[in-house]
């Protein structure tokens, strides 16, 4: 167990129409991922599914400075891309954790 040191977890957790799903995972893998990983806000990401067109994307930052500057430098940018790549069909929603400790073997 170490201590976080001001880490910060940015979750997105989204709701996707099953006729959407496989268009939704590949615009997630080959161009928004990669695009929020670009921008240097963030040490890594993970992206999760629990069922067909339900999904969890874990972007961690490592404090918050970096999401603070994701969130005004480029979070508009890659919210209207993925409105104009997946217009209806998604609920989305945001949510923001403070890493109180990570554990690691």
């Amino acid at each position: 167990m170490k201590d976080a040191d001001g880490a910060v977890t940015y979750e997105i957790t989204a709701t996707i129409e099953s006729e959407l799903v496989e268009r939704y995972e590949r615009y997630m893998v080959y161009r928004h991922i990669p695009d929020l990983m670009a921008t240097g806000c963030f040490t890594s990401a993970s992206f999760s599914r629990s069922a067909v067109g339900r999904y969890r994307i874990r972007y961690e930052a490592r404090d918050r400075e970096h999401l603070d500057r994701y969130l005004a430098n480029h979070a508009s940018e890659t919210r209207e891309d993925f409105a104009k790549h997946l217009p209806s069909g998604a609920v989305v929603d945001r949510e923001v954790w403070d890493v109180l400790k990570l554990f690691e073997n």
